[in-house]
């Protein structure tokens, strides 16, 4: 039977400089998830000398230079579900309530279209957006599952982690952990930057008898890598439901024991983890930068991504105000992940 969840897909043609900050507006405004098409992705994959890919130089000159980012909004009844802008909200409420159901709101398709052009030409005040079109259509749940399983395959996400979809399965080799990943509508499945910085750090840096807390935890992929990589207790927290859910699933297709919640830090149960990793957005780090040591245990590590380019000056010198030691810098594309002391 067909599902009758529907989801409004926006299109949006942008510049490869400007699509991580596009992708991080997007998910400020509450999208479910969110895809890039990168011409230059595909050309360097085709170009590459062990490249198995071919294609004529037709097919190459073809690909333009554009950048298409499709984002995806839940719908209820006729209305585009978003979340309230940051400017919008009481400032100590952002980092715990992002999105809290006082912070959605319910519009059109074409006022959700304005917000996010409203939000581009921001972003165009500091970084090339190019065309900046944007456009919508309504689709399945269903149909957009199978768009995420058409492109997903097994691939290396740190030195040690080899993560496949649940839907293949992957020989390991001498050394390698396979997660089996399910990434349904969450974002998180170790494909983006921020994500991927995290499972670098994680993969050099648990070690057995830790307890971890995975803050945002998205699909559920670093607390799964967690717990194979011998975490004593691995606990999971994410404000979106439907990441709880999709987290679940996949915790249990990886036999992994991770406990896994819907919530927010204060939720958390414990106050004396070992490591935390918190893979959120810059705004809201800021905003929970005060509450993190009181979860933490004395000498723990905590690890943050999600940052953008241009704000991880200002993260960055939040918790080294607040006491924190950079231990290590991370960065890849316009994205930064930081593992403090």
């Amino acid at each position: 039977m067909a599902s009758d969840v529907k989801w409004v897909e926006f299109s949006i043609t942008t510049t490869g400089e400007a699509s991580d900050a596009v992708c991080e507006m997007l998910f400020e405004l509450g999208a479910g998830g969110v895809s890039v098409l990168d011409p230059s992705d595909i050309k360097q994959i085709l170009k590459a000398p062990d490249s198995l890919a071919y294609a004529d130089d037709a097919f190459i000159d073809s690909l333009g230079s554009d950048v298409v980012i499709k984002a995806y909004f839940p719908v209820t009844g006729d209305a585009v579900m978003t979340a309230e802008p940051h400017e919008e909200r009481e400032p100590f409420n952002r980092g715990q309530e992002l999105y809290a159901e006082e912070h959605i709101t319910e519009q059109s398709a074409e006022d959700a279209k304005e917000q996010i052009v409203s939000g581009i030409a921001k972003i165009a005040d500091f970084l090339p957006v190019g065309t900046a079109e944007v456009t919508h259509v309504t689709v399945r749940e269903e149909d957009w599952a199978d768009n995420w399983k058409k492109d997903y395959k097994p691939f290396s996400i740190s030195e040690h982690i080899i993560v496949s979809p649940s839907w293949e399965k992957y020989q390991a080799g001498e050394g390698e952990t396979v997660i089996y990943l399910d990434p349904g509508s969450a974002f998180g499945t170790g494909t983006h930057e921020t994500t991927a910085m995290c499972a670098e750090i994680i993969d050099r840096l648990i070690q057995p008898g830790d307890r971890v807390l995975d803050l945002g935890c998205g699909s559920g992929i670093l607390s799964i890598i967690s717990d194979k990589l011998g975490a004593e207790s691995v606990e999971a927290i994410d404000i979106d439901r439907t990441a709880v859910d999709v987290a679940k699933e996949n915790i249990r297709i990886n036999e992994a024991k991770v406990n896994v919640h819907a919530g927010v830090l204060t939720d958390a149960h414990r106050n004396d983890y070992s490591v935390i990793v918190a893979n959120i957005i810059a705004d809201v780090l800021i905003d929970l930068c005060p509450s993190f040591s009181e979860y933490l245990k004395p000498g723990g590590y905590l690890i943050i991504s999600g940052i953008i380019d241009h704000k991880s000056s200002a993260v960055l010198n939040e918790y080294v105000e607040e006491g924190y030691v950079l231990i290590n810098a991370l960065k890849k594309g316009d994205w930064h992940a930081f593992l403090f002391s």
